[in-house]
């Protein structure tokens, strides 16, 4: 499994997620960019869907060893690099069951 790089500027992690909350909202998904102090920016988004909104998670913008940027899970597994695949996944995985 690839691991994100150590060192990563938060303003890029920042505009990187940001234009993955576009992508997710355009597909009606809501997000919040969350930047806590001392710790990496992440991207909160969940499932629109009624009943659904406990399918939701935090994703983060990191550079792979290799320095190219992708999106992550929160468990250090990477999503995609860009994001419209990106956004493909996450809301293909946070669908429920039975979509």
């Amino acid at each position: 499994m690839s691991t994100p790089a150590p060192a990563a500027s938060a303003a890029d992690a920042i505009t990187r997620l940001n234009t993955l909350a576009a992508e997710l909202a355009a597909r009606g998904w809501p997000t919040r960019l969350d930047v806590p102090a001392g710790r990496a920016p992440s991207l909160h988004t969940r499932n629109p869907e009624p009943g659904a909104a406990a399918l939701s998670e935090d994703i983060y913008a990191q550079p792979r060893a290799d320095g190219t940027w992708w999106f992550w899970w929160p468990w250090a597994q990477p999503i995609a690099a860009g994001p419209a695949d990106a956004a493909a996944i996450i809301t293909r995985v946070l669908r429920p069951a039975s979509a």
